[in-house]
């Protein structure tokens, strides 16, 4: 992958995207801010799924629920902005390819839920689908993987705002 001011000018593969889930950031690699967005993201789905748990006790106020929840969102819209600011400015958008429906940052974020939704599932799932969060993860990496090839290949083009 081209380096252009220390920074990756494509966006990472499935696997680097899923190894940023899971580690805390890593000052040894490469810097690409998609990464660093992609493991706080990671971070505040598994936050949020934290409070929702935390909710779940009576004695646990609905306001400090709700503000938590809220706070969390921000964030990720935070993140998600992060990431659509890094495409916009790092690949070439090819006029007359095919539109994605949905942005990079948004594409990101749902990996990262599921993620952590199948993280949490080793932990023992009472309804006995871990193995299904794990096949809609590995869905969502294989779509992912087509997306940016097709990206670079200028067949596809994200969404910009």
């Amino acid at each position: 992958m081209p380096i252009d001011s220390g920074h990756l000018t494509q966006p990472p593969s499935p696997s680097a995207l899923l190894r940023a889930f899971v580690r805390p950031i890593d000052r040894n690699r490469p810097h690409h801010r998609v990464l660093d967005a992609a493991a706080a993201l990671a971070e505040c789905h598994a936050r949020r799924r934290a409070v929702i748990e935390e909710a779940r006790d009576p004695a646990v106020s609905s306001a400090r629920i709700l503000r938590l929840i809220d706070e969390i969102d921000r964030e990720r819209t935070t993140q998600m902005a992060l990431i659509d600011n890094w495409v916009a400015t790092n690949l070439a958008h090819r006029a007359g390819a095919s539109l994605h429906t949905e942005t990079l940052g948004a594409v990101i974020d749902r990996m990262a839920r599921k993620w952590i939704a199948a993280q949490h599932a080793l932990d023992g799932d009472p309804e006995g689908r871990t193995h299904l969060h794990w096949s809609r993860l590995a869905e969502l990496a294989d779509g992912y993987r087509d997306l940016i090839t097709d990206v670079i290949e200028r067949r596809r083009r994200l969404p910009v705002w």
